[in-house]
């Protein structure tokens, strides 16, 4: 195992990164938009993280515990480069302070219900007249209009309504949930950041914000490739495939002799000519029999066995060394451990170590994408909660200790 300490990307911890002096208030729980910050501050912005004083971000107890009861690894690494201030938006003084702070800051992110932040005395309106120039990504489950717009949003539920869902697992079976992972929540971010970051070009040009608005359904309906034109166009519903596609024959995850898995990919004729020389058996690719793709499709438990035949006979990196060979597409099914373990992994600045307070190393993901001249880093992991309140109230708004003191005994802060 092995993880890199330096920065993602070239080490030039001195260059000027592009998002520095971009600050962006955080004031949303969970993942699916202020995983949008996390980016937005790998590449230099400033990004405060407000949290309720008791407790903070529900995200500091969800996924697997650590030594310190605020942080869960999860929190750790998806919290990573925030500062945290503490701040009760339900009390009309905690209200009062994240003005101040936006009118001092680009951008506002929030993922609560639609009308949670009007009802608090923060709506569009107010943030608008507070700060002309700010952005507001806002992130929810359905969006911020339709008749489902006040339903609690969550990943899954929001991948089963948008589509994706029912396209994974296996042909007749139960649809699963893709990778157990909240997939919905990091697609939401990406495009919320992407968005963000249009909306802050436009009021570079116009002095004018806006509001960036994504449903997590939406982002996952936007990467479903084809199916909505197959479906209107042909009326074709595509359906669960397993590892297969349906355009693709073989393509799949295939079982080796020393019990692993390969991906094998052949979307083209010249791939599967090149693959069936990789089996040693070139004849499979003669137009009569495979080598074209309709018959490889007609016949796609055929070709399929013939795959699933040769690598359960070889041990993995036999395979993968002879598919390599022949310049076939294929790669190894990593699990997490084989990751640790791989060199491209590594060379790539994949797996960073950072120190975190009271827990030592702890590894996360690296950077992306990779910039060239101005490259992102993590600075810190997830914050613990209220780390830096005093420094922001006092360097930001330049309150004096004895309004910070008072703030404490209303429990705003």
């Amino acid at each position: 195992m092995s993880a890199t300490k330096t920065d993602s990307g070239p080490t030039d911890s001195g260059c000027i990164r592009p998002l520095d002096g971009v600050r962006v208030i955080d004031v949303g729980n969970f993942l699916a938009g202020p995983y949008a910050g996390t980016i937005m501050a790998e590449f230099g912005a400033e990004v405060i993280k407000i949290e309720h004083p008791q407790g903070g971000d529900p995200m500091r107890r969800y996924g697997t515990t650590t030594a310190r009861p605020d942080a869960t690894l999860k929190w750790l690494s998806e919290s990573r480069n925030k500062k945290s201030v503490t701040c009760d938006l339900r009390q009309p003084a905690g209200v009062a302070l994240l003005l101040k702070l936006v009118a001092k800051a680009d951008v506002l992110i929030e993922n609560f219900r639609p009308e949670a932040m009007e009802s608090w005395g923060l709506g569009w309106d107010v943030l608008h007249a507070a700060n002309p120039r700010l952005v507001m990504l806002r992130v929810t489950g359905y969006g911020q209009t339709g008749p489902y717009r006040r339903r609690a949003g969550f990943a899954h539920i929001a991948q089963a309504f948008g589509g994706l869902n029912y396209l994974a697992g296996f042909p007749g079976e139960t649809p699963v949930l893709p990778g157990t992972v909240p997939l919905g929540d990091y697609v939401a971010s990406l495009f919320g950041a992407i968005g963000t970051l249009i909306a802050l070009r436009h009021a570079e040009q116009t002095g004018r914000g806006q509001i960036v608005d994504v449903g997590i359904y939406e982002a996952i309906f936007r990467i479903l490739e084809e199916i909505a034109a197959a479906y209107g166009l042909h009326g074709v519903v595509r359906e669960r495939e397993g590892s297969g596609s349906f355009v693709a024959c073989p393509h799949g995850h295939f079982r080796t002799r020393d019990d692993r898995w390969i991906a094998i990919a052949c979307t083209t004729d010249k791939m599967f000519e090149r693959l069936a020389a990789a089996m040693g058996r070139p004849e499979l690719a003669a137009a009569e029999l495979y080598g074209d793709q309709r018959k490889r499709l007609a016949a796609r438990e055929t070709v399929d066995a013939l795959v699933i035949d040769w690598v359960a006979s070889l041990e993995r990196q036999v395979i993968l060394d002879r598919c390599l060979e022949m310049e076939v597409p294929a790669g190894k099914v990593n699990s997490i451990a084989d990751i640790f373990d791989d060199e491209h992994f590594q060379a790539r600045e994949n797996l960073l170590s950072r120190e975190a307070e009271g827990l030592g190393d702890v590894v996360v993901p690296g950077v992306v994408p990779r910039l060239s001249k101005t490259p992102g880093r993590v600075t810190h992991l997830g914050p613990t909660l209220g780390d830096a309140t005093v420094a922001v109230l006092t360097g930001l708004l330049q309150l004096n200790a004895a309004e910070i003191a008072a703030l404490r005994d209303k429990k705003i802060i």
